[in-house]
């Protein structure tokens, strides 16, 4: 279990979002939305430990993250903005690289077939400045499926990937919930996810002032623009608890948390069903 507690986190002098208090089980999919700036990159960096909070507490089936230390590192794989392979070596070499520092054991075998489960056959040897910046995303998460951590934290894992990738991506992260991982994820493209709970944290908007620190983050909708799906899955939703500043918890259990080739529901649209 993840459990966030009072998080408080700035950029310079400006606070992105405070009195952040959460929980999350096993088999749960917490997505972090919000408009650009308001600090999803800030918050998954903290939580997964590379930044250090201004208050408040994360802990990792009871203990604190800090405590812990390499331990709760090797529960975690963080994926961030950049991609995090190196140049110079080939897609086969940085797997296998990747799979020492995380501290998994990951055979030839598993490593070539990682690569062509995402769709690098044929790619395996060539070094990663000659591949596109889809491929070499795909190199990159080839990771996920080496990796032993319960804990995904993703940030915008879908940008750069083409339509075949990002179907790959999706059941990789609906099995690993369905397995009883836990993902947290940023995503502002309009993908079909899961399988398990499902939970929306919505970060506020940068700059807001006073009035607008309710702790309903969601984006203003024009009282002339029709609403999307998205909007009215939101309304359905069922409030987790709200902060002091800067942020709003919702979600539901989801259905179908057995592995499918099929694509699961939408993320935005899906129906409240089964156990909260």
């Amino acid at each position: 279990m993840l459990e966030v507690a009072n998080l408080a986190c700035r950029r310079g002098d400006r606070m992105l979002f405070s009195g952040l208090s959460f929980s999350l089980e096993a088999g749960t999919l917490l997505h972090v939305r919000g408009r650009n700036g308001c600090g999803k990159t800030t918050l998954l960096r903290t939580l997964c430990g590379l930044l250090t909070p201004d208050a408040g507490a994360i802990l990792w089936n009871g203990e604190k993250v800090r405590r812990l230390g390499e331990e709760f590192h090797r529960d975690t794989l963080y994926f961030g903005h950049l991609n995090g392979i190196k140049s110079d070596l080939t897609a086969f070499e940085n797997l296998r690289v990747a799979a020492i520092l995380d501290g998994d054991e990951a055979t030839e075998t598993a490593i070539l077939a990682a690569l062509d489960e995402m769709g690098l056959e044929g790619r395996e040897d060539l070094p990663t400045k000659v591949l596109s910046q889809g491929q070499k995303k795909r190199v990159a998460l080839a990771r996920l499926l080496l990796s032993r951590a319960p804990l995904w934290i993703l940030d915008e894992p879908f940008t750069a990937l083409d339509l075949d990738a990002v179907d790959r991506l999706q059941l990789l992260i609906a099995e690993h919930v369905a397995q009883d991982g836990l993902v947290i994820l940023t995503t502002h493209q309009e993908v079909p996810l899961t399988s398990g709970q499902i939970r929306r944290l919505h970060l506020g908007t940068p700059g807001a002032g006073p009035a607008d620190r309710s702790g309903d983050a969601r984006e203003d909708r024009p009282a002339d623009r029709r609403k999307s799906p998205e909007d009215e899955a939101d309304e359905t939703l069922t409030s987790f608890g709200l902060g002091r500043m800067g942020w709003s918890l919702s979600g539901h259990a989801g259905h179908g948390a057995g592995k499918t080739r099929h694509a699961p529901p939408s993320l935005a649209g899906a129906k409240v069903g089964g156990k909260s």
